[in-house]
Order: structure tokens, then C-alpha cells, then sequence
């Protein structure tokens, strides 16, 4: 009987038309960036302070400056051991018998103080943000961590609820469907009225992304060989890289947090149009019993690659298929192996998201230009990416994974003892490059942990932790830096080098073909047994060469 493993093989592991599916999917990972961690500029807080009527009425009409208006207003604290303008209290004075276009200078000693009254106002910098038009600053901030904890929440309805319809109705109809949803949920986010109605749509708007990306993502891996899975895993994530270098730039020119949402959005319309233009999984649609389907795709992917077939495509089978309809969430946690990946797994998709996004949003809070050290900062991506390509295949996934996820606990540890500077950069890159690593690997390995038939909702299924690390991150960061500043890292830190060393006890999945069954997952020394066997046949494998003839073939190393 004749796997697709066993076809992909004549129909090329990744010829032409896998790198075109690969191409065009590759771009659904730009805008995630802009919707993951947008935040850094959509909800910028500038400096703020208690806006009073009255001396913002005597600044403007006697030519007054911001200062001297804020000198008015705002009393000293001490913040650090440093004197500070208050954001969130003001001087309890009737400033209407008191200012002049004449007035010099008032002692503002021993005046009594309260809480912002009337709002605030802001050094908007030019920028305009949903905290500053909403006022989420003072006793209301933590309401700014809630548009990011929202997303979070849609991803992880989404995740869950896509990755079964996925599994059940395939994965280019799920992901097609999840982005018009994404489209319209994000246009609605930019018209929101209000901060409630903001937070119901961006649940919406993050149920259709992330689940959207995912299908995407165990797509292309589902129609390339064993030997370009690793590659086309890190390259789909890396093009999320460059959607991070590209937000800075159309965050500095695009100053309405209204109209870089819509700019963020418009592409997911235009993804709708993949219906035509990628096909279904012929794994999926083996798993499914719909063989004619899968034969017709598999046969139209071999003439796109120039190809030809010399295997009874009719013999084609998924070992799994009689067992597919049966899937169900028990079956990640019903046997050993497939429990201990589940929750190793799921740990490390929690602690790669708060590390992740919470070294993100510490930009946002560290001051300085913002969008300069953003830049920075994803350009760490990059190399995160070029050392996964070069370790996997030389070393394996274990310990890359493992080590990656210690330096961005290090790096954690490290910076919280080192003053700014230009050695405290380079620390916290190095932790940026660690958990970009990480954050990258979790991806591929999990969805080479899991048998065909439970792929695409196990991922979906242990990536919810990641929305769950999602919703706690801003909290977690925003919070605890009132407290201290580097707090935050500590934390971070501790859970870093406790996902590496959870990653320890996962299995090598290097050169290992895609498991069909529990079995397989149940028993990894069959599947190596399996690795080996199809190695041997490789060797010798008789390939149609570009005239047609048939000659013999290279270790499928070279090909």
C-alpha cells in the first residue's frame, strides 16, 4: 500500500508548486505582527497630567506653554528618589481668582491635592492612541492591559474552535473563512464607538487570526517532504519578522491608531482570494476517506512540478483514516507519550508568549525613541531564524529548543543587574533572540509530536496556553513595573529555564517521518525503524530525470 510519504517523493518534497502554496501563505504571517503586538503603538501613553479649565484656559489665551501649565497643575512626587510631575493628582486651588496673564510665579508649597478631576491632558507627540482617547491612564491603565488580554482571548476561542473545523472540514475552507472573518472583525475594531465596544471586537477580530495562521501553517507542512518541513516552519514564522520591521515604519507615518488598524486589516481581505489559488491537504483528505480527492490534488501537484508518477496512485492510503472521524481532545492525554507532549508542549507555548510579548511591550515603557529600539529589537529575529536552519539538521530540535529557551532565561537574569546602557542592549537582544528561537521551534515540533488525523487541533489545542500566556503577559508586565522595574524579568527568567528544561524530555523528532497514529507516538523506536527503512529505499529510488528516462538517484539528502 502506497503512503503519500511514498508519492511525495515522485511528485517532488517541494518543487514548484509547494513553493508557490509556501510563497503565497508566507505573507499571511506579515499583518499577525501588527495585530500581536500593535499595541506598542496603538496604545502608546504619553506623558500625562490633570487637565484644569481654568489654567488651560489661561495658557491659551495668554500664550502660555505646556510647562506652564503643568507647574500649575501638577504637584512634585517623588518617584525613585526623584522629583516628578504627577500624572494622576492635581492641586485643589480655585484658579479662577488667581491667574492672570500677568502671573509670574505662585508658591505652590504646602497646597492641598486630589485626584484628576476632569481628565487629563497629553503630550501627544503628535500620536494619537485608544488611551488617549479613551483615558486609560491612572486608576483606569489596567484597562489599556485589557485590549491586549482580549486579543489573547479571541485567540484562544479561535485556536480551539478553528483548529477542530479545521480537522473536520479541512484546512483551506477553515482557513480561508476564518479571513473574511478577520477582515470584517478588524474593521470593526477601527470604527469602535466606545472602549467597550473596542474590546468586544477585538475578541472577534483575534478568534479568526491566529486559528487562520494555523491552518495555514499545518497546510504547508502537510504537502512538503520530511526534509523541507523544518525549513518552510521557520521561513512561514520568519516572514512574521518582517511584518515587525515593517510596523515601526507605518506606525511613524500612520499617527491615528484608527487608520493603522485599518492598515492592518486590509490585506486579511485580500487573502480570501487564496480559494483560488492553494489546494486542500491531501493528507487531510486522506484521513478523511476522500481518496478521489486527494488523488486528483496529489496528480495536479505533480504535472505543476513537472513530474511524473510512476506508483498506482489509487493504491494511495492514510493509516490513520478509519480512526480520523474519531478524533477527539481525549486522545491527546489518553496515552503516556501523547500526555507528556501535550503538557511539555503547552508550557512552552504559555512561557514563549509572556516572555515574547512582554519583552516586546517593555519597549513601550522604557523610553526613548520607541520605534528605533522596536527596529532593533525584530532585527534579532532574523538571526533566531538563521540559527534554527543551521542547528536542527546538525544538532536536532531538542537541544537548540532547550538552550534557546535558557538564554532568554539568562538573558532575563542578567539584565536586571546591568544599568542602561549599551551592555544592557545587547543583554536583552540576546534574550529577544533567545525566546524568538524558542517561540519559533514550539511551532514545528509540535505539529511533528502529533499523529496526522489530531495534528492540526493538537497544535490548536497547545497553542491555547500560548493565548493563556497572552492574557496574563500585559498584566504581568504592566503591573508588577510599578512595583519595580525589573520585576518583570525575574519572572520572566524563572519561566524560561524551566521550559528548557521540560524540553529535555521530549523525544529527537530530527529526520523522523510525520507519525500517522498513536502507535507511532506510543512507540518512537517503530518510527525510526520506519525513518530507516524509507532512507534504504531512497537510496536506490528510481526518478524520471528531465528528459523522462529513468536513471538512478542520489542519497535524498541531495535531492
Amino acid at each position: 500500500m502506497t503512503t503519500f510519504d511514498d508519492i511525495l517523493e515522485e511528485v517532488g518534497k517541494f518543487g514548484r508548486c509547494q513553493k508557490r502554496i509556501f510563497a503565497l501563505l508566507c505573507l499571511v504571517s506579515m499583518p499577525w505582527a501588527g495585530v500581536y503586538v500593535g499595541i506598542v503603538f496603538q496604545g502608546f501613553t504619553p506623558d500625562h497630567w490633570c487637565r484644569e479649565g481654568t489654567v488651560e484656559q489661561w495658557r491659551r489665551t495668554c500664550g502660555r506653554s505646556l510647562a506652564d501649565g503643568r507647574r500649575l497643575t501638577s504637584p512634585l512626587v517623588n518617584v525613585s528618589g526623584e522629583l516628578q510631575y504627577s500624572c494622576c493628582e492635581q492641586y485643589d486651588v480655585d484658579w479662577n481668582a488667581t491667574l492672570t496673564c500677568d502671573t509670574e510665579e505662585i508658591d505652590l508649597s504646602g497646597l492641598p491635592v486630589k485626584p484628576c478631576a476632569s481628565g487629563w491632558e497629553y503630550d501627544y507627540e503628535g500620536r494619537r492612541s485608544f488611551v488617549t482617547e479613551f483615558d486609560l491612564v491612572c486608576s483606569d491603565a489596567w484597562l489599556m492591559d485589557m485590549f491586549q488580554a482580549m486579543l489573547n482571548v479571541g485567540f484562544l476561542l479561535g485556536s480551539i474552535a478553528i483548529g477542530y473545523l479545521a480537522d473536520r472540514f479541512g484546512r483551506k475552507l477553515s482557513f480561508v473563512m476564518s479571513n473574511v472573518f478577520n477582515g470584517v472583525a478588524g474593521i470593526l475594531v477601527a470604527l469602535a464607538p466606545n472602549y467597550v465596544s473596542m474590546l468586544i471586537f477585538r475578541v472577534l477580530f483575534g478568534f479568526g487570526v491566529k486559528g487562520g495562521w494555523m491552518a495555514g501553517y499545518v497546510l504547508i507542512t502537510e504537502i512538503v517532504g520530511v526534509e523541507s518541513r523544518r525549513t518552510v516552519g521557520v521561513l512561514y514564522q520568519m516572514f512574521f519578522s518582517v511584518g515587525l520591521l515593517v510596523l515601526p515604519l507605518l506606525a511613524y507615518f500612520i499617527t491615528d491608531w484608527r487608520w493603522l488598524q485599518v492598515v492592518i486589516t486590509v490585506p486579511y481581505f485580500v487573502y480570501v482570494i487564496y480559494y483560488w489559488f492553494i489546494p486542500e491537504s491531501p493528507r487531510w483528505l486522506l484521513s478523511q476517506n476522500r481518496k478521489s480527492q486527494a488523488v486528483a490534488i496529489t496528480e495536479a501537484m505533480a504535472k505543476e512540478n513537472n513530474r511524473t508518477l510512476t506508483k498506482n496512485i489509487e493504491t494511495l492510503a492514510d493509516d490513520n483514516a478509519d480512526s480520523s472521524a474519531k478524533a477527539s481532545l481525549m486522545d491527546l492525554i489518553r496515552t503516556p507519550n501523547m500526555r507528556k507532549h501535550t503538557f511539555i508542549l503547552s508550557y512552552n507555548w504559555f512561557t514563549s508568549a509572556v516572555v515574547y510579548q512582554g519583552l516586546i511591550m517593555r519597549l513601550g515603557i522604557m523610553g526613548g525613541n520607541v520605534y528605533v529600539s522596536f527596529l532593533i529589537s525584530a532585527l534579532m529575529e532574523f538571526p533566531a531564524a538563521f540559527l534554527i536552519l543551521f542547528t536542527i539538521e546538525r544538532v536536532g530540535r531538542r537541544l537548540p529548543f532547550a538552550a534557546a529557551n535558557a538564554v532568554a532565561g539568562a538573558a532575563c537574569f542578567i539584565a536586571v543587574f546591568l544599568h542602561d546602557g549599551w551592555l544592557r542592549t545587547t543583554v536583552e537582544c540576546v534574550g529577544r533572540l533567545g525566546i524568538t528561537m524558542a517561540f519559533e521551534m514550539v511551532v514545528f515540533v509540535n505539529t511533528e509530536l502529533y499523529p496526522t488525523f489530531v495534528r492540526n487541533l493538537g497544535v490548536s489545542v497547545c497553542s491555547t496556553l500560548c493565548d493563556v500566556g497572552g492574557i496574563v503577559a500585559p498584566f504581568l508586565l504592566y503591573r508588577l513595573a510599578v512595583i519595580w522595574l525589573e520585576l518583570p524579568l525575574i519572572i520572566f527568567g524563572f519561566l524560561a529555564f524551566l521550559a528548557g528544561a521540560l524540553v529535555l524530555m521530549l523525544p529527537e523528532t530530527r529526520g523522523v517521518p510525520l507519525p500517522d497514529t498513536i502507535d507511532d507516538v506510543e512507540h518512537p523506536e517503530k518510527m525510526k525503524h520506519k525513518a530507516a527503512e524509507q532512507h534504504q529505499q531512497f537510496s536506490t529510488r528510481l526518478l524520471p530525470n528531465t528528459n523522462g528516462n529513468i536513471s538512478a538517484k542520489q542519497d535524498p539528502a541531495s535531492v
